[in-house]
């Protein structure tokens, strides 16, 4: 500021502060007494314009005054619109309302009514004189007192309404004066006998109305005045004499107290701060401080005030500095003057030289007569100094004193912000624009101007999702990776991707810009405002089908509450549906609303991802994108079984293609295998005739579960061979035999025989065993209700125990079904698909059916789907487009490359009946149909099977147990078994099948 650095930063503006504070009513005698003892005392008796008081004080009194006067103008609201049959504190109703103000005006009148009757309009009037008061800067003094005198002027006032008849339409028990007025006239009652009526009652009347006009007049501050009071605000802070009686007395010494200490500590602050910080070195400009020694009148002194408070000006450094330096220094931010004359010329002085003289004490400060020798030996510096002589503004000189301070770092070179910010918004604008759009995330904030300042606007629509890119040419078919590399001797060659149709070119849809999904949003909240809900839209995520909203209720508003209006969402949005559910992991409630254009899925753009040919999925499937645009290949061999429902028409036959040519164009036969099953002959039957079939398409439901059965049984054997090798699953044994194949060996075990008849020790043989890799094998159905209908049982319990083993055998079942109902989707075929896909159903009932929960009858159909992944949280998925033309040319192709080799023994029926064991269905037994007679069928399953028991006959005869019973003692009598023992088993006393050939 001046010469020395450090040591006139605090003094002078210690002394400035203390120049402007000292004519101040607080500084009283008391108060200066008070504060001999400190720093400020050198700056009693001085006169100088008060800031501090007209900074607080006019703002403060407005704010009052327009408080007041709001809460005047709710008041009589709600008394306008008071009804006495409104539900409140005396009245209960279960009516609404019909005050304005709702249940708290409703209250708040027949509170006053009761108790002060018509003069609660009498009592309005001296507040109504006290927000003009305030408003014009003439504050009522005495506040106590006044406001005792309007309540007891209010009280006289219902007292005199109370002597006047009562109308007969006054609803309330009371007189027109309330409570208070008939409890002011009990005195007169307790004279005369009775309420006074007539004659007296108008001259107690009479006699009580002059005190009560008085009291009030007084409340409004309108009588009792002082020559205090007629003075204005202003004027009345120009006073030094202190009323030792008045009330406020104590209050201003203990203002001036905290002034002084403040102001204090402030000082203190700014030299630490200056202490700590970096030195300029450049010229520094500085204003020339107020002539503390000034004895001449205000009014007198006012020129040269204004003369000296010009903003600093500040010069161009002489020398460069070093870039990376830096300094603090105040920034102020006043207003800018108002336009004056023809200045004088500024005059230079020599620069300052900075000092490194330690801080000085907070007592320690220069007297006068050093400081005005400090700004004599200073008049040769090199600042400019600008001097105004034009006419002095009160207001303005006010606002400058009341600008804020703040610290701001700068460069030496003293570059404006302004230019500065100009500099980073024309590096922005020359930024590059990215060459596609990034994924859909949501967008970080940004602010927008708004008058002179700037607000923060929350920006909640993240960008969409960049839309499919167009192949320009056929593109050849990437390379799967090397686990998934054809290895047949033929040398199989995996479909090209060229038989897929290319995705189309997609328009941005003009629903889905920035403005159109904010304006959106803002509806969205306006129709749940409707319903009761409050909450606020955090952000919206585009995607090629719906749009996400995320909603953040209110504190206490329940996500079943928001669930449950799905319906009315959709009405109140002109949407086909809208889902309602909850945003995992988040304390958000997504909304998914259709758009109006809706993206078509295509599956070549996903089996020609880079997602799909870099995933390590045994079984990868696509099954379409998400909201945000996100493939979604999930790998069947962790499901591991899949669960797929839909309306006729839902997507639910496409997804299944889809499904069966993302295997193929990942794995060639040698590596998975498929059964397929269709009981409508409609939707899997094109695929007949392919390399990776196991048997031809079982269209046949009888077929079906000799299918099935076999498929058991072939787990089974796979179960036998991996536990003679020591494996675990059909990965490890593939991966065994590849090794054992590549090096040469044979997998070979070593087993017991049986014992030495001599010695009697165990006898051990080698067991080489020539093992082949097992392939995947995948089982496809493709309409489970009609099989359930032939045979419901035998269905149910082969596609159980699939479901509970088949996992670490290779073998995996996709089922789908139109009927998502409890009869074809009984508990434990959900039990064991913990893996469902449900596209559109009829009603919610079937939703929960299949998935748990509702959502399934609000989706749109056409591929859109919910999959819900091995039993957690339900994702929103919008499945792929496969025509019947590009399946027919995929499936030309397959058959170009070989021919399949199928399995009888899959479709036998002869083979499955002759296979014995427990396999057998009813009347599959060996002998069965030479013999219509049950007798000669259970003797036949008995010598047959070596069991003969009463359940054992019922189960595979299928009749009743007291049938069976019946049988069994036939075969006790004949003497084909005998007795039970006491274990309840018996004894076949014939010779069995076994015995007779033991092949």
């Amino acid at each position: 500021m001046v010469n020395a650095p450090l040591t006139g930063l605090g003094q002078t503006e210690g002394r400035e502060r203390g120049a402007s504070l000292s004519a101040h009513p607080i500084f009283s005698p008391e108060f200066l007494g008070i504060m001999q003892t400190g720093n400020f005392a050198m700056f009693a008796g001085r006169s100088a314009r008060p800031a501090l008081p007209a900074l607080i004080r006019r703002p403060l009194n407005s704010v009052i005054g327009l408080a007041i006067l709001a809460a005047l103008a709710l008041g009589v609201l709600a008394l306008a619109t008071w009804n006495v049959a409104d539900p409140s504190f005396s009245y209960a109703s279960g009516r609404p309302p019909t005050n304005a103000l709702g249940f708290a005006g409703a209250a708040f009148a027949d509170l006053v009514m009761q108790f002060f009757g018509l003069a609660t309009v009498i009592a309005i009037l001296p507040g109504v004189a006290w927000s003009l008061s305030f408003l014009r800067d003439r504050p009522i003094d005495r506040k106590p007192r006044r406001a005792m005198m309007g309540i007891f002027g209010t009280i006289l006032a219902a007292a005199v309404l109370s002597c006047l008849s009562i109308p007969a339409t006054w609803p309330l028990p009371s007189g027109l004066g309330g409570v208070f007025g008939d409890a002011i006239l009990e005195i007169p009652r307790f004279v005369l006998g009775d309420y006074p009526h007539g004659v007296a009652a108008m001259l107690i009347g009479a006699v009580l109305a002059a005190p009560a006009v008085w009291c009030l007049l007084v409340a409004a501050g309108l009588a009792d005045r002082t020559p205090k009071d007629d003075r204005t605000a202003p004027d009345a802070a120009d006073a030094y004499a202190y009323d030792e009686d008045d009330e406020e007395d104590d209050g201003a010494v203990a203002f001036g107290l905290v002034t002084h200490y403040w102001l204090t500590a402030k000082g203190h602050w700014r030299r630490v701060a200056t202490l700590f910080g970096h030195r300029p070195t450049g010229p520094v400009a500085y204003e020339e401080p107020y002539d503390l020694n000034e004895t001449l009148p205000r009014e007198a002194a006012i020129p040269e005030v204004e003369a000296e408070a010009p903003a600093p000006v500040v010069l161009a450094p002489t020398a460069s500095p070093a870039p990376a330096a830096s300094r603090r220094e105040p920034h102020f931010e006043a207003p800018a003057p108002a336009p004056t004359p023809d200045r004088a010329e500024p005059r230079h002085v020599a620069e300052p030289e900075w000092q490194d003289e330690p801080a000085p004490a907070e007592d320690d400060m220069i007297s006068d007569e050093a400081f005005e020798a400090a700004l004599a030996a200073d008049d040769d510096a090199e600042t400019t100094v600008v001097d105004e002589t034009d006419g002095f503004d009160d207001d303005a000189f006010e606002a400058a004193d009341e600008a804020p301070f703040e610290l701001d770092r700068r460069p030496h070179d003293d570059v404006p912000e302004a230019d500065l910010a100009n500099e980073r918004a024309e590096e922005v604008r020359r930024a590059p624009a990215p060459d596609r759009a990034p994924p859909a995330q949501p967008v970080p904030s940004r602010t927008r101007a708004l008058g002179d300042g700037t607000v923060e606007e929350r920006v909640r629509v993240a960008e969409p999702a960049a839309p499919p890119r167009p192949a320009e040419k056929p593109a050849e078919r990437r390379a799967p990776p090397a686990a998934f590399k054809p290895a047949s001797a033929g040398g199989f060659d995996l479909p090209p991707v060229d038989l897929l149709s290319e995705a189309k070119a997609i328009k941005q849809d003009p629903n889905l810009t920035a403005e159109a999904l904010e304006k959106k949003a803002r509806k969205l909240e306006g129709v749940l405002a409707d319903f009761g809900v409050k909450g606020e839209i955090i952000h919206v995520r585009p995607g090629p089908v719906v749009t996400l909203y995320e909603l953040e209720p209110a504190p206490g508003i329940k996500s079943s509450r928001v669930i449950g209006l799905s319906d009315d969402i959709a009405r109140s949005m002109s949407a086909v549906a809208a889902r309602v559910a909850v945003v995992p992991g988040r304390n958000a409630i997504g909304i998914e609303l259709p758009n109006k254009t809706r993206e078509t899925v295509y599956l070549r753009e996903l089996i020609d991802s880079q997602e799909f040919d870099d995933t390590k999925a045994r079984l990868a499937m696509t099954l379409g994108k998400t909201i945000g645009g996100e493939s979604v290949i999930a790998d069947l061999a962790k499901m591991p079984h899949l669960l797929v429902a839909g309306t006729t028409g839902s997507g639910k036959s496409v997804a299944v293609n889809t499904m069966i040519l993302s295997l193929i164009y990942r794995l060639p036969p040698e590596k998975c295998r498929l059964i397929m099953i269709d009981p409508k002959m409609l939707e899997l039957s094109v695929y007949d005739g392919i390399p990776h079939l196991l048997s031809p398409v079982v269209t046949d439901p009888k077929k079906a579960v000799v299918a099935l059965k076999w498929t058991v049984r072939e787990m089974e054997e796979r179960y036998k061979k991996m536990s003679k090798i020591g494996v675990r699953n059909v990965d490890g044994f593939n991966a065994r035999v590849e090794k054992a194949q590549k090096n040469g060996e044979a997998i070979t075990r070593t087993v017991q025989t049986g014992f030495d008849r001599e010695t009697g020790e165990a006898i051990y043989e080698t067991e080489e065993f020539d093992l082949q890799a097992m392939p995947y094998i995948v089982v496809i159905i493709d309409e489970m209700a009609d099989l359930m209908m032939v045979a419901g049982k035998d269905i149910e319990g082969a596609v159980q125990r699939l479901a509970q083993m088949a996992r670490a055998a290779g073998i995996h079942v996709i089922m789908a079904t139109q009927r998502p109902s409890v009869d074809v989707i009984t508990g434990t075929i959900k039990a064991n698909f913990p893996t469902r896909i449900s596209f559109q159903v009829t009603s919610k009932i079937d939703s929960r059916t299949i998935l748990g929960e509702q959502g399934a009858e609000s989706l749109l159909g056409m591929g859109d789907m919910l999959y819900m992944p091995g039993g957690s949280r339900t994702q929103r998925v919008h499945g792929p487009f496969v025509s019947d033309t590009e399946v027919e040319d995929v499936v030309a192709y397959l058959k170009s490359q070989g021919v399949p080799e199928y399995l009888d023994a899959i479709t036998d029926e002869d083979e499955t009946e002759e296979g014995g064991g427990d396999d057998a269905g009813p009347g599959s037994a060996g002998g069965m149909a030479d013999s219509d007679d049950p007798y000669d069928q259970a003797v036949a399953v008995v010598l047959r099977d070596g069991k003969a028991s009463t359940s054992y006959i019922q189960r595979r005869l299928g009749i009743g147990y007291n049938r069976a019973a019946s049988l069994i003692e036939r075969m006790e009598n004949e003497g084909v078994i005998g007795p039970a023992n006491h274990a309840g088993k018996r004894e076949i006393l014939v010779p069995t099948e076994d015995e007779i050939d033991p092949r």
